[in-house]
């Protein structure tokens, strides 16, 4: 192993697997170096199905360097309608082209000339409800790196197929491989990665200190205004007395709106208990606020992964306390996803005959996202999950939160496989991964390079 990046160490990524020097290169030089496209799970009815008992169009958008919210707002502001009628299976990255399914509240002509720059509209069918976040099975990646070094490609990519449990084979046209299944550092804010420490002190309790992690904690890659503004917030929390909150807003940039509804609140309300600070929390966006908890989730379980590498513990098999998930039966056909629903604890006893299991991809260690409902692991791998969330000051109690703050808990496989496709003339990777993953954690381990080029 080699150790990882100091930016992604402090979200918990304390390592790669393979230990040869990476490739360099650049991603998204262009927007078509970076093409991704859902994996859709089907099921829609014909297009001229009853719109009465299926009011939701289903339609397929081929975006190039389109934000998925943003390209919502054009959208609904094109149809006239609110963009609350207008929803999505998952978010996608601006700088890419990416194919991905939404669905509208409407009849079937809704779309007919409805012209966007950069983006191509296709009607699928219909449905009787709109299409939630995660209805869809994964995404599939065609990924150019330019001004690469590829001579490590082949070492790095041995390095994985053991890692994963593919053995030996020719590794010049990748093959089967497999990371740890990390959440990447898009997850808690790629440049200034403080989301995660914002859910960690609403876990604790501390309501002031998740404020002051949002709102506070200037970063080098700001514009100057907003670091002047993020460290006047630091100073006067940092000082004896009450602090100054209507002089902090004045200080904040306009484009900031998250961090100014939260002073709003903080100086209408006084701004000095606890309570006064939760309010401020509950100003922004109730996905924001989950978001927050998400990411001290996220955090928690990359740190366990990291410890598991420590212990030399395996990802692509169990032992004796770790828990299993089961494939999930509906996922797309040659496409195997754990269904965190239904799991198994793994007994001594049992080790071998889980692993038979694990060998054919039907079962999947597992590691929590820790919530209120959360029942650790026992043996070793229970010893890792209570030791980091004690060094974290955290017990699964903690998630009981009030709205939006509360998570029950759920598990997510540590080992993230796939069939990976190499091409060198320019380096290019093709591959499939399920929902939830990055395509970027399996990117780092080849490029080798900060968080920030990897965006």
């Amino acid at each position: 192993m080699r150790e990882a990046q100091p930016n992604e160490r402090a979200v918990g990524i304390d390592y790669y697997i393979s230990d040869s020097d990476g490739t360099g290169g650049r991603l998204r030089s262009r927007p078509a170096d970076f093409r991704v496209r859902e994996l859709e799970t089907g099921g829609f009815e014909p297009l001229s199905a009853d719109t009465d008992a299926y009011p939701h169009l289903v339609f397929r958008v081929t975006l190039e360097n389109w934000d998925t919210n943003d390209f919502v707002s054009a959208l609904s502001d094109r149809l006239g309608m609110s963009r609350e009628r207008i929803d999505w299976a998952g978010t996608k990255d601006k700088r890419a082209v990416s194919t991905q399914l939404f669905s509208v509240r409407a009849e079937s002509d809704v779309l007919d000339d409805t012209d966007l720059r950069n983006a191509t509209l296709e009607p699928v069918g219909r449905a009787g409800r709109g299409l939630g976040f995660g209805d869809l099975g994964g995404n599939a990646f065609e990924i150019v790196v330019r001004e690469a070094d590829t001579g490590p490609v082949e070492r790095i990519t041995e390095s994985l197929r053991t890692f994963g449990g593919s053995g030996d084979g020719d590794a010049s046209d990748g093959g089967e491989v497999g990371v740890p299944n990390y959440f990447g550092q898009q997850r808690f804010g790629s440049y200034r990665p403080v989301t995660h420490e914002v859910g960690l002190e609403i876990v604790r309790g501390d309501w002031r200190a998740a404020v002051l992690a949002y709102v506070g904690c200037p970063h080098e890659s700001e514009p100057d205004a907003t670091r002047e503004a993020r460290a006047f917030v630091d100073s006067e929390a940092a000082a004896a007395g009450t602090a100054d909150w209507a002089a902090a807003l004045e200080r904040y940039p306009r484009q900031l709106g998250f961090e100014r509804s939260m002073l709003h609140r903080l100086v209408e309300n006084g701004g000095e208990r606890s309570a006064d600070f939760r309010a401020a929390l509950e100003t922004v966006p109730s996905n924001l606020q989950r978001l927050f908890i998400n990411a001290a989730q996220s955090y928690l379980f990359n740190r366990m992964l990291s410890a598991r590498l420590d212990r030399r513990l395996p990802f692509d098999r169990a032992v004796a306390g770790d828990v299993v998930c089961f494939a999930d039966s509906e996922a797309p056909n040659g496409f195997a996803l754990p269904d965190p629903d239904r799991s198994q604890r793994v007994t001594g006893g049992r080790v071998a005959t889980v692993n038979r299991h694990t060998q054919r991809r039907r079962a999947f260690v597992t590691a929590p996202l820790v919530g209120a409902e959360t029942e650790l692991g026992t043996g070793e791998p229970g010893d890792i999950e209570r030791a980091i969330l004690a060094e974290e000051d955290i017990e699964p109690s903690d998630f009981d939160l009030p709205g939006a703050f509360h998570s029950t808990g759920t598990r997510r496989a540590i080992l993230l496989r796939t069939d990976l496709s190499i091409e060198y003339n320019p380096l290019t990777f093709a591959f499939r991964l399920p929902k939830g993953s990055y395509a970027t954690v399996l990117l780092r381990e080849y490029l080798k390079r900060e968080p920030t080029a990897m965006r």
